[in-house]
């Protein structure tokens, strides 16, 4: 990859890290989705330009993912797309180690069909931990500080989401 070319790959996955911080600073689940799929499109920009196919056919696929979760709560609809997402990995993967960012994806798709609140950012929190370790791996700068933000920002509003409970308990979260 040349140089340049490296330079355009890493700055949209600085993009991406600045989006995933909007994305995960949100406590209403529907503004964090949308803010997840601009998000995942870009990432999967970022992937494809780092020749991580797996990884962005994940991330693609995840916006899609992320855009009907927000129309239905199916479980049925969820373990379509687990399967499709699995699918993708077994048909895309060239090493042992794409499926790391499968296994994210697929995190991914239960966390947002079928959980909600907090216990939805628990879930997402540890796809979070896989998506680290596939950034790690592939050499994505801005996927790495991403993640690793992402971690921190989605312990915060748990945090936050958990103490608001606590204090209001008609709160629903």
């Amino acid at each position: 990859m040349l140089v340049a070319d490296t330079f355009i790959a890493q700055g949209f996955g600085f993009l991406s890290f600045f989006l995933a911080m909007l994305c995960f600073m949100q406590k209403d689940d529907r503004r964090l989705k949308l803010m997840m799929i601009v998000m995942n499109l870009n990432h999967a920009l970022h992937f494809y330009l780092l020749n991580a196919v797996t990884s962005s056919l994940c991330c693609l696929f995840s916006a899609g993912r992320t855009a009907v979760s927000m129309k239905t709560k199916a479980t049925w609809v969820a373990c379509i797309f687990i399967i499709l997402t699995a699918l993708i990995g077994y048909l895309t993967a060239q090493q042992w180690t794409d499926y790391i960012a499968v296994l994210g994806a697929c995190l991914g798709s239960y966390a947002l069909f079928c959980l909600r609140g907090i216990t939805m950012r628990w879930v997402l929190f540890c796809g979070s931990c896989l998506w680290l370790i596939n950034n790690i791996i592939v050499g994505s700068i801005g996927g790495v500080l991403l993640e690793a933000t992402v971690i921190v920002i989605n312990l915060t509003t748990i945090y936050r989401l958990h103490k608001q409970r606590v204090m209001d308990p008609e709160f629903t979260q």
